[in-house]
């Protein structure tokens, strides 16, 4: 097919019905690109011959270099069918794991996907993870099974045996969907069940239990993959060739004579033909019969593979005349049998064809999109589709129609802004000279070679033409260089400017509606935006001229100045574009950051967020190595971030630039961007930073061996507590429940804060509704400042409902009573997996039920204090006491909530108020009357002034010392919280990465090894059925995943490639104040303090630090302990020094053969201790 014109592809985004926007989805190295490439070649953009080696829609270098996509990028593309031209819109979206956010980037924007599965590794990880993410989309899958040359050529399988495992592939797909499918019916019968139970009224004739799950009941008919439906395409994208069952029935039909139809439904499946009478039959008829996909269609291609490799060239010969093909003479001869198969097989099932032919027949056009897909991506956070406005109900339709006329409202959304060179913008390509202008500079350039020409001549030959002819030559000689400056002027006018600004952002985007036109004028809508706020800011609606609209927050206002069509690694510029179509717009990057919506009307809501499948999580700090260049740094950081729809950019309190990137790949390309291309400077990069989460733990209930802490220790924490209290800070009291109490600077409030462990589920529980708490949250603060602009729909209170409901059946026993319902905040952030519980009498506040006081007069009073608390809490929440990461897990309760001396000072306050007015009355009516009191006036306004200045100088004394008594409420809440986090066992949380490996059965025990040695732990191992492959799940800490992917690659020959994905925090077996440095807890030989029995160092054999610097060497182990089973204490409260030793130790941990058992113990030796019967 010849390359088509820019007009031939503006005519064809006109006819939405046969638009169709896909893109491709697979695991890494599955061949995506290589698809790609035979897809664009069938365009004639490149040479059939570079497909799947050019991998044209890489265009970075560094793709090349490391052979995977790292960013989507798109082509349009047309397509012939019956008489029916398409316009084929195709993303080549990423496989790496670290790159899924380019994915979902992708999926946004398409109606339809191409799953390419590899017929050697079959479903990975990754297969899933985008298999999933087309399904939250709702958007169409079609799948491509690649890779078929390898199950001939690497795995030596007949036939018979490649059918069988193509069909086990098949299986594991749609068992895949079948999941899918489930747990979405199953959400909405639970959904139906949650509304029965809240209105029980509306199903009460019904007295019998509905058992099923409502699977029955609903189609799934077009939701498996099936070859004999048309969705399936077998494929080997570097040989060139793919085929559907439609292709080879068509041909058969015309053979045997069996009509179409009935083939189409029994060329995949165990059927076999009877030659004899013309039948097609059961294969568990006859034994032995082979499949008609077997007999029909592979023997074929196993028989060609088989000629070209063993280089039959008769045979070649014959099947390429019965194929009526015809192959070239530099093909024939090449030595390369790859060569060979790809000319014949690229001519007789050309892999375009069948791909092409099966999207424009089974993926829908941007007409047939569906209206739970347009309400799902209307509806952000915990919304309804029916609590929106009915101005914003109504673009449902536009939605739905997709029209091109002026009254339809334009929406158009941005997925990514991506940076391309200013050069490669076709408004700053240099143009193609016409004929004039070519002529014109013929005309210039032998004009300048004359001159140089009597330039050369002697002086007397140059002075005879000087009087004629120089006149006329040397105004021509300066309109020549004038011209010349000018021409050169206008090629270099740009070029300063491409100087300061070599990268250009462009939005990638799709017209959901509407008509997008170059210049046009358009609202720029927040992932924040709310129409609703809009209508309360705005009194006349979503009518107002846009000149008088007030400013509104999260909306702007922009002119598109650029559309373009993207072509790949060109850009076509463009006057308008229809509906249904994706396009590249300019002149955005002031107004959209990574992604955004754009409306023609302020009544459409902003887009639901993309949903990423990796988290961010790897975090490096940057600096310039010359600090001079810093200005350029941050301009580059902030380039990098609007580039990159998944990297974060964070300044520290200490003022370092952090870069948190998806994994060890993606950090790599950011640097690498950021100093080639958009700081262009060179920069300093400092180690990872791990994450970490701060919690606490149960105090234990058995000791080192298991046994169970008794009355006489029990005795001994009393005891403990009360010898601690000398040593408490004045002005913090610890009971022994660990309830901290805590004045005010001033001595006005008391509060008394407890922290509890949460159980795991709750904390899971919190993680998932995030969402809905962040909107429960804003619901309650519109309450409280008596705004009631936010409206609960129905099924969102039934989701807080729902909330409630599993909070409480988590959270069960005598110490989790009525805690649901006095739940105040949750934090950090106001949202995070944190809670903050009121048992204060005085004022009571839930996040259920807004805030209320006994007295109404002082409810401002109280609300503005609790704020205060609630920010103390926020604060302790969002850096913990022993190294200032997130708290997760902790439950504070607030039992006392004293402010008896601040109501007395209130009181006295405003009792000196009323003197001080009584005072100046009586000196204004003195005033008023001098002849009245002359001597006793003075007098009296001698000593009230003076009372009236002390006053004031005690209350401004006050303020000066202490500040405003709020900053102390917060100050003292978080103090309060991080004593009572520290009286507690405290952990760690490391964030755990899920780990998935492929890898074959002789290099297993590698794999194993690199594992342990960086402390990962195996779930599970499978085979893949039919294969040598071997599938290890396993969970790896993240700080010791830098640099796994390369050892194991190593270590492997290059047979075992990871797949690392951010998964959960998990507490750590060692306690949380000890240093990662430290080693272990084990101290060396020959140091001050030793084993209770022999005074010498740690003698365990099984212990791997003996000998290095371990634990602090103050510590001293407990009493009673053999050698053999050393144990030290690493409690930070042990005794400072050998003579310090009457000081006990609190509840601590510590190593046996390193385990690591929390238990009681006292170092003195005269107090009690735990005795061992070991």
């Amino acid at each position: 097919m010849v390359l088509n014109s820019l007009d031939k592809m503006i005519q064809l985004q006109k006819n939405t019905a046969n638009i169709r926007n896909i893109c491709i989805l697979a695991h890494v190295d599955h061949g995506k690109t290589t698809l790609a490439d035979c897809l664009i070649s069938s365009n004639g953009i490149i040479s059939s011959r570079l497909a799947g080696k050019l991998r044209y829609m890489d265009s970075r270098e560094d793709e090349q270099v490391r052979g995977i996509t790292m960013k989507s990028s798109a082509i349009s593309l047309h397509y012939a069918k019956g008489g029916e031209d398409y316009l084929i819109n195709l993303i080549d979206s990423p496989g790496h794991v670290d790159f899924s956010s380019e994915v979902s980037t992708a999926v946004r924007v398409c109606d339809g996907c191409i799953i390419v599965v590899d017929a050697v590794e079959g479903v990975c990880p990754q297969t899933q993870a985008v298999l999933r993410q087309a399904w939250l989309e709702n958007i169409r899958p079609v799948l491509v099974i690649n890779k078929i040359d390898r199950l001939i050529v690497e795995l030596k399988f007949t036939p018979q045996e490649a059918y069988s495992h193509l069909k086990n592939i098949l299986e594991q797909i749609n068992a895949l969907t079948g999941a899918l499918f489930t747990s979405k019916v199953l959400e909405e019968r639970a959904e139906r069940e949650t509304e029965s139970q809240v209105n029980p009224g509306s199903e009460r004739g019904e007295q019998v239990y509905d058992w099923s799950a409502g699977l029955e009941d609903t189609d799934d008919s077009q939701l498996y993959f099936s070859p004999d439906q048309g969705g399936v395409v077998f494929a080997s994208a570097v040989d060139g060739w793919g085929f559907g069952i439609e292709h080879f029935a068509r041909i058969y039909s015309q053979k045997i004579g069996i009509r179409k139809e009935v083939l189409m439904k029994t060329l995949w499946g165990d059927y076999y033909i009877n030659m004899k009478a013309k039948k097609i039959m059961k294969v568990d008829q006859a034994k032995g019969k082979k499949p008609l996909f077997v007999q029909l269609i592979l023997e074929n291609i196993w028989s060609l593979y088989d000629a070209v490799l063993k280089r039959d060239k008769e045979k070649i010969d014959r099947i390429v005349t019965s194929l009526g093909l015809k192959i070239g003479a530099r093909e024939a001869r090449h030595s390369d049998p790859k060569v060979q198969i790809n000319a014949i097989c690229s001519q007789w099932l050309p892999i375009s064809h069948a791909v092409l032919a099966m999207v424009c027949q089974k993926l829908p056009s941007p007409l047939d999109i569906t209206a739970e897909r347009v309400e799902k991506l209307m509806c952000t956070g915990s919304q309804t589709f029916d609590s929106l406005p009915p101005e914003t109900q109504a673009l449902k339709a536009a939605f739905l129609k997709c029209g091109s006329e002026d009254t339809a409202p334009v929406i158009i959304f941005v997925s990514k802004m991506f940076a391309v060179d200013a050069k490669a913008l076709p408004q700053n390509k240099p143009r193609p000279l016409t004929q004039e202008e070519i002529a014109q500079r013929r005309e210039r350039a032998r004009q300048r070679h004359a001159e140089k020409l009597a330039a050369t001549q002697g002086p007397a030959s140059v002075e005879p033409p000087e009087d004629g002819g120089a006149p006329e030559t040397s105004p021509k000689g300066e309109e020549t260089k004038g011209g010349e400056h000018q021409v050169e002027g206008e090629t270099l006018k740009p070029q300063p400017e491409e100087g300061s600004s070599h990268e250009s952002f462009v939005a990638f985007a799709r017209v959901f509606s509407g008509v997008a036109r170059r210049g046009k004028k358009m609202f720029v809508l927040g992932p924040k935006y709310s129409p609703v706020e809009f209508l309360r800011r705005v009194p006349s609606g979503f009518s107002t001229p846009l000149d008088d609209l007030p400013p509104v927050p999260h909306m702007a206002c922009c002119t598109l100045e650029n559309l373009y069509l993207l072509m790949g690694r060109e850009l076509e510029g463009l006057v308008e574009v229809p509906p249904g179509n994706v396009l590249g717009i300019g002149g955005l990057q002031d107004f959209v950051l990574k992604s955004a919506t754009l409306c023609s009307s302020p009544s459409c809501p902003p887009f639901v967020p993309l949903n990423f499948e990796a988290t961010p999580i790897v975090r490096v700090a940057v600096e310039p190595k010359h600090p001079s260049e810093m200005p350029q740094l941050v301009r580059g950081m902030k380039l990098l971030n609007q580039a990159d729809p998944c990297v974060q950019i964070l300044i520290q309190e200490t003022g370092e630039h952090v870069l948190v990137t998806a994994g060890e790949v993606h950090l790599q390309r950011c640097l690498d961007d950021l100093r080639e291309r958009f700081a262009k400077i060179q920069i300093s990069v400092s180690e990872p930073i791990i994450p970490f989460r701060e919690t606490i733990t149960k105090p234990p209930k058995v000791d080192m061996v298991n046994e169970e802490i008794g009355k006489q220790q029990k005795v001994a924490v009393i005891h403990q507590t009360k010898e601690d209290q000398s040593k408490i800070p004045e002005g913090i009291q610890v009971d022994a429940d660990g309830l901290i109490t805590l004045t005010t600077p001033n001595k006005l409030a008391v509060l008394s804060v407890r922290a509890m462990p949460l159980p795991e589920e709750v904390t899971r529980i919190l993680e998932e509704n995030s969402d809905l708490i962040r909107s429960m949250e804003q619901l309650t603060s519109s309450l409280n400042e008596g705004r009631n602009t936010q409206t609960i729909h129905q099924k969102t209170q039934e989701k807080i409902c729902e909330f409630k409901r599993k909070l409480e059946q988590h959270l069960t026993g005598r110490k989790w009573r009525n805690v649901v319902d006095q739940i105040w905040s949750f934090g950090p952030r106001k949202c995070g997996p944190n809670i903050l519980v009121n048992r204060s009498e005085d004022f009571q506040n839930s996040v259920w039920t807004g805030s209320g006081v006994k007295a109404s007069k002082e409810a401002s009073r109280y609300r503005d204090l609790g704020n205060s608390i609630v920010s103390g809490f926020q604060l302790a929440t969002l850096s913990g006491p022993m190294c200032e990461e997130p708290l997760m897990g902790v439950c504070f309760i607030l039992e006392k909530w004293d402010l008896s001396k601040f109501e007395e000072q209130g009181a006295s306050d405003k009792h000196n108020q009323e003197r001080r007015d009584v005072v100046q009355e009586a000196q204004a009516e003195g005033e008023a009357c001098p002849g009245r009191g002359e001597k006793g006036g003075p007098q009296d306004g001698g000593s009230e002034p003076s009372e009236q200045k002390t006053s004031q100088r005690g209350e401004s004394s006050l303020t000066d010392c202490y500040g405003p008594f709020s900053g102390q409420l917060i100050a003292t809440m978080k103090e309060a919280c991080r004593y009572a986090l520290q009286v507690k066992p405290q952990r760690l949380m490391a964030a755990m990465y899920t780990c998935d490996i492929m890898a074959t059965g002789d290099v297993l025990g590698r794999v194993y090894a690199v594992l342990s040695k960086r402390e990962g732990r195996v779930l599970q191992e499978e085979m893949k059925e039919g294969t040598d492959m071997f599938i290890i799940k396993a969970v790896l800490p993240v700080a010791e995943s830098f640099g796994f992917a390369d050892e194991i690659r190593k270590r492997t020959s290059g047979l075992a490639s990871p797949q690392l994905v951010f998964s959960h925090w998990e507490g750590t077996e060692s306690p949380a104040h000890r240093s990662r440095s430290q080693g272990g807890p084990c101290l060396p030989s020959g140091t001050s303090a030793g084993c209770a029995a022999t005074g010498s160092g740690c003698r365990d054999p099984l212990c791997r630090v003996l000998g290095q610097a371990g634990g602090p060497p103050e510590c001293v182990p407990p009493l009673g302990w053999r050698a053999d089973r050393a144990a030290w204490c690493t409690s930070q409260w042990c005794g400072r020094a050998r003579g310090s030793l009457l000081q006990p130790c609190r509840i601590t941990t510590v190593y046996v053969r390193r385990q690591v058992v929390p238990f009681l113990t006292f170092c003195s030796q005269t107090g009690p201790f735990l005795q061992s019967r070991i």
